[in-house]
């Protein structure tokens, strides 16, 4: 452990973080003005903005979820030094990325002892769709990846106190990331190893517990709720509690760490290289007097990473209304680590692999996969994002003083303005999604709109049935809320409406409804709208 410490002050650490928001804040700048999307929209601005403007640590002007204060703290603190604007955040979150770099950089040199290693595995993840387009959402997620991977390099230096106040800090950015440290700590109380350092690892471990414990009986003593609200809680964890339902998610959740977008590319290449004998080292001191092969990463190491991913995997499966990515944010740099060591000690020409998966990764940012996916798992989120814009834009434009109907998150971006979509709030009328059971309630309510935005709540791509059959869509209906969103001139004809704009790109869609209220009573054409 004392060399490979040696060989990580070859580059000092201020430095590999500087290099890595510079790279960070390039690659980013063309998306640093966009407004806010989805969860950001929904739960962490309003959080962060009702702390900035009252200092309350429980957000009201949303439900609380009671996810842990510090990403709130953090944005408000950049607010305040700066201004109060898209670009301030996104930049923030930028430092944050750079951040968790620095932190991948260093846990893969103490890993292996190699500068080219750690380089390529800092290069694949910043590259990694989902990686690259959290790096500047301002999700809580990536606030716990960043202090989970400076954790777990304390914890291969043996650091331990230092490894558990930077766990504390992932468990008070993002509650769920406390399984890492309890599943270590279950891990290091069974490995042999003598009985003191034992006993001081796990206790260390077992301490990010007690900030997170704090923090819910707070959040229990203002609102009466330990977890959240009710409606929270029901969808992300007593609603999932079926054999059946994490038994799919698992399966899900592996094709997440091991397939999806492009990451079975270096997967592959991996497990293939692991047919080839290990190489001779052409670096090995003049003094061995036998060829040294290319080293692996060291047991114990590896089995850090092992216990850290399937804990992390199975949690997942349990918890979770959504299988969004983002939840698994600390668990790519490992796997990318694995993959970059194994094609080092097994390939003489790795880099050649290293390049292969990189354009994997690039071409997984703009080409959607043929399966569903969330958009803010690259960058099709922009695309939601800058339809979303345009159909207010034109509401903006032709029905000032209009009440539109339509559905969440459009119609947070309409009534909330610092969301970064409209200056004033427009009045809305708000339902679930555009399926048709949706469409039909909207038929029921008063005629007290007069336009409408209606959009793609879900990515459907082109339906591939020889890959996904009905199956699939019967479990997503039933777990995971999928549904199909009726098309904008069917949902015009049904609601007596007229479709006066729209567009379309990469799989998503948004329009513009005008209702004009002297047409007479609307027809029910649903009949089979939902087959």
């Amino acid at each position: 452990m004392a060399a490979t410490a040696q060989r990580a002050q070859r580059f000092p650490l201020w430095a590999v973080f500087l290099a890595a928001l510079a790279a960070v804040l390039a690659l980013h700048a063309p998306l640093l003005r966009l407004p806010y999307y989805w969860d950001e929209a929904g739960y962490y601005i309003p959080a962060a903005w009702d702390f900035f403007r009252t200092g309350t640590l429980i957000p009201f002007s949303t439900l609380s979820n009671a996810h842990p204060p510090l990403p709130s703290v953090y944005l408000a603190l950049c607010w305040k030094l700066f201004h109060f604007a898209p670009i301030v955040t996104r930049a923030a979150m930028c430092v944050v990325a750079a951040v968790a770099l620095t932190a991948v950089w260093r846990l893969a040199l103490i890993a292996t002892g190699r500068t080219a290693v750690a380089a390529a595995t800092v290069l694949l993840t910043a590259i990694y769709p989902v990686f690259f387009a959290q790096s500047s959402l301002a999700h809580a997620d990536l606030f716990a990846a960043a202090a989970t991977l400076w954790a777990l390099a304390f914890l291969l230096e043996e650091k331990i106190w230092l490894a558990a106040l930077c766990f504390s800090l992932a468990a008070l950015s993002k509650e769920t990331a406390i399984v890492t440290p309890v599943a270590l700590a279950v891990w290091e109380s069974w490995r042999p190893r003598p009985r003191h350092g034992r006993i001081q690892t796990v206790l260390a471990l077992l301490a990010p517990v007690l900030p997170l414990a704090a923090w819910y009986l707070f959040h229990w003593t203002k609102t009466g709720f330990i977890f959240g609200n009710p409606a929270y809680l029901r969808y992300n964890a007593t609603a999932t509690l079926t054999p059946e339902r994490i038994l799919l998610a698992l399966a899900y959740r592996v094709m997440h760490i091991t397939v999806h977008m492009n990451l079975f590319v270096p997967v592959v290449l991996m497990l293939a290289c692991l047919l080839l004998p290990p190489v001779l080292e052409r670096d090995a001191p003049h003094t061995d007097k036998s060829p040294r092969l290319r080293q692996r990463i060291a047991f114990a190491d590896q089995a850090i990473f092992y216990v850290t991913i399937a804990a992390n995997l199975v949690l997942f499966s349990i918890l979770g209304g959504a299988l969004l990515t983002r939840y698994l944010l600390p668990l790519y740099p490992l796997v990318l680590l694995l993959a970059v060591n194994t094609f080092r000690r097994r390939l003489r020409e790795w880099s050649a692999l290293v390049a292969l998966s990189a354009a994997a990764f690039v071409v997984g940012l703009f080409i959607n996969p043929p399966y569903r996916f969330a958009p803010e798992d690259n960058l099709q989120y922009v695309t939601v994002v800058r339809l979303h814009q345009a159909a207010v834009g034109e509401v903006l434009s032709h029905f000032h003083g209009a009440t539109v109907l339509t559905a969440w998150p459009v119609s947070d971006e309409l009534r909330k303005p610092e969301l970064g979509y409209v200056t004033q709030p427009v009045p809305v009328i708000e339902i679930d999604n555009f399926s048709a059971a949706q469409i039909q309630k909207a038929e029921s309510l008063p005629d007290d709109y007069s336009a409408a935005v209606v959009f793609s709540t879900k990515y459907d791509p082109p339906r591939l049935p020889f890959l996904f059959g009905r199956h699939s869509q019967a479990w997503d209906t039933r777990y995971f809320d999928f549904h199909r969103d009726l098309p904008a001139g069917l949902i015009a004809r049904v609601l007596g409406g007229t479709v006066v704009w729209g567009e379309s790109h990469k799989g998503q869609w948004v329009a513009v409804l005008r209702f004009d209220r002297t047409a007479g009573p609307r027809r029910a054409l649903l009949s089979g709208a939902s087959h």
